[in-house]
């Protein structure tokens, strides 16, 4: 009983809701990158388009094919990346890593809304999708960056 309560406890209404509710995914026709990330361990994948002006993401574009928990993350970060900084969405990175695994607090603003996915640190085989999201942002962000210094 106790690992039943635990599963609707880590599936809970405002995950299910976020996985819902995706923003942004539909992929951009001209991005400055794209990066796919694909987890390993559950084959979730998550891909990323975005586009860089004056070192923020002005336009996002992602698409999603991950568990309930991977689709969660990418919803919040779908919701808060356009507009962002890169050190903004390597320090959300660094605090969504810090929180599965380290028991850290919850991301910072923009980000916070992330905390909602604190009971998954208990379950270090949802982590990879978890992250899938905002490694792929931090990734797509790298190479818009290279690619428009070449």
């Amino acid at each position: 009983m106790s690992g039943e309560q635990d599963l609707i406890k880590l599936y809970s209404g405002q995950i299910l809701a976020l996985a819902a509710n995706i923003p942004h995914t539909t992929r951009l026709s001209d991005p400055d990158a794209t990066v796919r990330k694909r987890s390993p361990l559950c084959g979730s994948t998550v891909t990323v388009d975005l586009c860089l002006r004056d070192g923020r993401i002005s336009d996002f574009g992602q698409e999603v094919k991950a568990c309930a928990l991977g689709q969660a993350a990418a919803s919040v970060v779908g919701a808060n990346a356009p507009g962002c900084t890169r050190a903004q969405i390597e320090r959300a990175r660094d605090q969504l890593r810090a929180m599965l695994k380290e028991g850290g607090p919850a991301p910072e603003a923009p980000f916070e809304e992330l905390g909602v996915l604190m009971p998954a640190r208990d379950y270090k085989n949802r982590h990879a999708s978890i992250m899938l999201a905002i490694e792929a942002t931090v990734e797509a962000f790298a190479l818009a960056e290279e690619s428009a210094c070449a």
